[in-house]
């Protein structure tokens, strides 16, 4: 019989914070600790694609948390659908391999639209007015009201952004169980988003990371419980680990003030137009990718962005090979920042005519690029 594995991704876990973490501790007792050497870029969508394909982003396309859609003049980041990574899945592999495998997904990303036989993903109820109201996706379809019955809506607004907290966590934890317990999936993946809030709130090293490494590790007892009753193999990992970062670099304001980014108004406030622009940037933390509509454009925006303080390299599409970023959903160039410093998205010069963020339902490239869309 095959091996039941549970695979649990606790968000911005560094070995040092172990030692605030009695469950994860044991766990690492038992086992063993490695230390993993991430993909460019260390952020969610692109390191967890590579986990479950074992290939690079220049294969599985996965460039960030979002890039520009060429073929839509949009700027999307946050999707869902599984369809946008390439590459055989773990879990597709393995089913082909062992009869009655089974997966099931709990929160990992570009979860819809995927093989799993389970899945349970964040996704909030639009209403016509624009509004978002808590909610999540579920396959098969009546384990979201069996979720929802037993645990609550999921907690959508305690799950990201400024009202995010342990709430979400142990919602997730909850239904993983729940999920184990009702279908004894023999892969199961499970998401575990808390650490990285606070830790940007906060700092890596401040007061409340420690608090929020102690209230992970709580909240995930249950499940390893479950594991470990169960005879369930536990492996758990994590994307990146956080920094602190102090330097903002206005990548965006610059290519604006040199007459390469432009704007349109509504209603008094400015949106970016990629289809007019001769370059703007993709940010996402400490990697830019810059998109560059005319080739006789690269070599003197990858030099005006290579001059700004706090950027470590800008690298062209033969460069990016590299770093295995080479993909065509990548940027014309790619822009990496030095330690304790990142990019930010501000193309506006004047806050007073900031874009006026709109429900993720409607997004569109001239949103202000971060707002998370399900």
């Amino acid at each position: 019989m095959t091996r039941q594995v549970l695979l649990i991704d606790v968000v911005g876990l560094t070995q040092p914070l172990l030692r605030h973490m009695p469950n994860l501790s044991a766990l690492a007792t038992q086992g063993a600790v490695g230390q993993l050497a991430p993909v460019f870029p260390a952020v969610t969508c692109a390191v967890q694609s590579s986990m479950v394909t074992g290939l690079l982003p220049n294969q599985h396309g996965i460039v960030g948390n979002g890039w520009y859609f060429r073929d839509l003049g949009e700027v999307l980041l946050w999707r869902q659908s599984n369809k946008l990574v390439a590459g055989e899945k773990v879990w597709e592999t393995a089913a082909a391999r062992f009869d009655g495998y089974r997966s099931a997904n709990v929160g990992w990303w570009y979860a819809m639209n995927a093989s799993n036989d389970v899945v349970v993903t964040p996704r909030p109820v639009y209403h016509q007015d624009g509004r978002k109201s808590p909610d999540c996706y579920a396959v098969p379809p009546d384990l979201h009201d069996i979720l929802t019955e037993k645990f609550g809506t999921f907690p959508l607004f305690q799950y990201w952004g400024p009202t995010a907290d342990i709430t979400s966590s142990r919602w997730l934890v909850d239904a993983s169980v729940e999920i184990a317990r009702r279908y004894s999936p023999t892969l199961l993946t499970a998401y575990i988003p808390h650490l990285d809030y606070d830790f940007q709130r906060y700092g890596p090293h401040s007061p409340q990371a420690i608090t929020a490494a102690a209230d992970v590790d709580a909240a995930l007892e249950p499940l390893l419980t479950y594991a470990a009753e169960h005879d369930v193999t536990v492996i758990v990992v994590s994307e990146y680990g956080i920094a602190p970062a102090h330097r903002p670099v206005d990548i965006n304001r610059v290519l604006r003030r040199e007459g390469y980014l432009s704007v349109y108004t509504q209603q008094g406030r400015e949106y970016l137009d990629p289809w007019t622009s001769r370059a703007f940037a993709v940010a996402d933390h400490q990697a830019a990718h810059i998109y560059v509509h005319d080739v006789a454009d690269i070599a003197r925006v990858a030099a005006m962005v290579g001059a700004l303080d706090g950027v470590d390299e800008v690298l062209d599409r033969e460069q990016q090979q590299r770093l295995s970023i080479d993909h065509p959903r990548a940027g014309e160039l790619v822009a990496v920042a030095e330690p304790g410093a990142w990019f930010t998205y501000y193309y506006w010069l004047d806050d007073d005519r900031a874009p006026n963020l709109r429900p993720a339902s409607t997004s569109t490239a001239n949103l202000d690029m971060t707002q998370p869309s399900y």
